[in-house]
């Protein structure tokens, strides 16, 4: 079963910056009722797609306050848990981070190993990309970031 996910959030002062559960020191975080980790939303989209599970916004939606600041790394455990409950697990994890600043190629190894400890993985079985928008729409004019993702999955 192969899945398919996408998020974006918009830049704002005052917040913390978090791609696939690294925290990266920049002027400006992604504006969300959680951490607003753009890169696992689209994670957990692709996986609860590949399941047939719906998507994130049914089940941590916006409105509960449970979700409020939530770390998303903790969520898509969670969803790896609703995967093993219908019998299935992640195969692997293809993802791209669009944005223009900062640089997320630095800080790449770290987001695998904590994607990959989070979905029970070897850390060559999550693939992380990251691109920019060369300056054209919202994200190329820095407003924020986006991000995509493919999951395979298989009965346990």
């Amino acid at each position: 079963m192969i899945g398919h996910g996408y998020d974006s959030h918009r830049f704002a002062p005052g917040r913390r910056l978090v791609l696939g559960g690294v925290e990266i020191a920049h002027d400006e975080g992604l504006l969300g009722h959680s951490d607003a980790d753009v890169l696992t939303h689209a994670i957990m989209d692709a996986l609860l797609g590949a399941a047939g599970l719906g998507d994130i916004g049914h089940h941590f939606p916006d409105t509960d306050e449970r979700w409020r600041d939530a770390d998303s790394v903790a969520l898509l455990r969670e969803v790896v848990a609703m995967l093993a409950r219908a019998g299935l697990e992640p195969v692997n994890v293809d993802a791209t981070v669009v944005l223009e600043r900062p640089k997320v190629g630095p800080h790449r190894d770290a987001i695998r190993a904590r994607l990959a400890e989070a979905l029970g993985l070897p850390a060559a079985r999550v693939n992380v990309k990251a691109t920019t928008a060369e300056g054209m729409g919202p994200i190329g004019r820095g407003e924020g970031a986006e991000a995509h993702a493919v999951a395979l999955l298989r009965e346990r």
